[in-house]
């Protein structure tokens, strides 16, 4: 009940989770979690990375501006605490399915959302991530046998959900699409 993509390409993933929780949240399923939205700036700058708590109205700000020449890690560490947190009161809802935007370098390290992974495998509630090349060894370490590969495309992503969620909360996606 842990799937997970690996998608190429600058903000594809981001893309792709995005949609998906959109097209859920219209069907009526329960979702909990962040999906990444990245909005250009300028030229001469990195995008913004925002995530947007699913469920909510508004979304935080994970990312800081270092200045164009900056090469270290652009992470808002306290924004990411704060999506953490927001999300992590919404488990008690028990949501159809947790989407956690990615699994990435805080996850690998054991912060960020990785015990909101757990806690909601725990509590039978599906997860959906993307996982970079770069953390797949990590994230296969942390998920064993759980982790189930998903093509990275809207009908793969909406099969496997329908074959995750509950059979109510299938039913209500079967019936609205």
């Amino acid at each position: 009940m842990l799937g997970y993509i690996s998608a190429t390409g600058r903000g594809v993933a981001d893309r792709l989770l995005a949609e998906l929780a959109d097209d859920l949240a219209a069907q009526g399923v329960t979702l909990s979690g962040v999906v990444q939205l990245n909005r250009e700036t300028r030229p001469d700058r990195h995008c913004d990375m925002d995530l947007k708590v699913l469920g909510h109205a508004h979304a935080v700000r994970i990312s800081q501006d270092l200045g164009p020449k900056a090469r270290g890690c652009r992470l808002d560490a306290q924004g990411l605490v704060t999506a953490v947190a927001l999300v992590e009161a919404d488990l008690s809802r028990a949501p159809d399915l947790l989407i956690i935007n990615k699994f990435g370098k805080s996850e690998a390290e054991g912060r960020g959302f990785r015990d909101l992974f757990g806690q909601a495998l725990a509590a039978g509630v599906p997860v959906l991530t993307a996982v970079a090349t770069g953390n797949r060894g990590s994230f296969l370490d942390f998920a064993g046998d759980l982790a189930e590969e998903i093509a990275p495309d809207g009908a793969a992503l909406r099969h496997w959900c329908q074959a995750k969620l509950s059979p109510t909360a299938a039913r209500k996606a079967l019936t609205q699409s």
